[in-house]
């Protein structure tokens, strides 16, 4: 494919651009963003552009698409990712006081990424752990029965490992 929208200097923008629609297919809008965000972890804008020059479908399609759907996001998750359950057994547990707990400790809210990048937090309807009510999970682990002085201890130890360059 010839140069489109990138310079000459962006040709890793546009070589990303052409691996992602060869996959994808050049007239599938989901299935395109769906490759964006697993190449990149989000949807990137310029790589969005760039597939949008070479495909000929129009950017705002593909913002139309993408924010419709949940399970696209425009920013970079954190290393850390935060689900706070928020299913019957843990709400009436306290999950509203842990949420307001994390969003006070980490300066954000749900779908949001710490400025510094290490933590995202999500919300949850159910995490299938209710006997541990209420529930939180980082990353892949499930830390249960927490309290608003639990979940910043947690915070606080995952923050410290981090800085040590430990593994958390």
């Amino acid at each position: 494919m010839g140069s489109c929208c990138t310079k000459k200097d962006n040709s890793v923008l546009q070589k990303e651009a052409e691996e992602i629609i060869a996959i994808a297919g050049k007239d599938k809008t989901i299935t395109i963003l769906q490759e964006i965000q697993k190449k990149k972890g989000y949807i990137s804008e310029s790589l969005l552009r760039e597939i949008s020059c070479l495909t000929k479908i129009p950017v705002s399609d593909f913002y139309g698409v993408a924010t419709f759907y949940s399970q696209f996001r425009f920013t970079p998750l954190g290393k850390h990712v935060i689900k706070l359950c928020n299913g019957t057994a843990c709400f009436v547990s306290g999950a509203d006081a842990l949420y307001e707990t994390l969003c006070d400790f980490l300066k954000i809210k749900s779908g949001e990424t710490t400025n510094d990048g290490l933590f995202s937090l999500e919300t949850a309807a159910c995490l299938g752990c209710c006997s541990l009510a209420p529930v939180v999970m980082i990353g892949e682990r499930v830390y249960g029965k927490q309290t608003p002085d639990s979940i910043r201890e947690l915070l606080n130890s995952i923050i410290k490992a981090d800085s040590s360059g430990a593994k958390s």
